[in-house]
């Protein structure tokens, strides 16, 4: 039975797979710092009502699987977290201006299908594809690879 999100006058179930990439798709989500960006994603998908379904975090990009509300559009989701993420760790992980100057983290763009055309299922187990088929029960549902 599908679970249906509910607003104040909307009752809804729009799921979205995102996924985007490092710049220039260096392997730098290792150790603290993927963990740093896992938090910040989950932290800004909080603070605006959205669930994350499943999520994975690879070493040059993100997967998430999420539900998001009718009111807030998906381009605007990614470029929270995307925004977010970016400017707290070029602050608390300074060695990454070597490699990443003039302020960019994140590559431009994003990748977002519905699950309406690629089912939940698929989309679900290509994500814990990722991660030996454990589903996550941490952080926001978003495991790290």
């Amino acid at each position: 039975m599908t679970e249906y999100g509910k607003g104040t006058h909307t009752v809804f179930h729009h799921r979205y797979y995102l996924v985007w990439i490092t710049k220039y798709r260096h392997p730098v989500l290792q150790g603290d710092l993927r963990l740093r960006v896992r938090t910040i994603i989950a932290q800004v998908a909080d603070e605006m009502g959205i669930r994350i379904v499943n999520g994975v975090l690879s070493v040059d990009h993100v997967h998430i699987f999420a539900e998001i509300p009718p009111h807030i559009a998906v381009s605007e989701f990614v470029k929270n977290a995307k925004g977010r993420s970016s400017r707290k760790i070029q602050r608390e992980f300074p060695h990454i201006g070597k490699r990443y100057w003039g302020r960019h983290f994140w590559g431009r763009g994003f990748f977002s299908t519905t699950s309406g055309n690629v089912t939940d299922d698929i989309i679900n187990a290509y994500i814990d594809s990722h991660t030996d088929g454990k589903r996550s029960e941490n952080e926001a549902n978003i495991s790290l690879e």
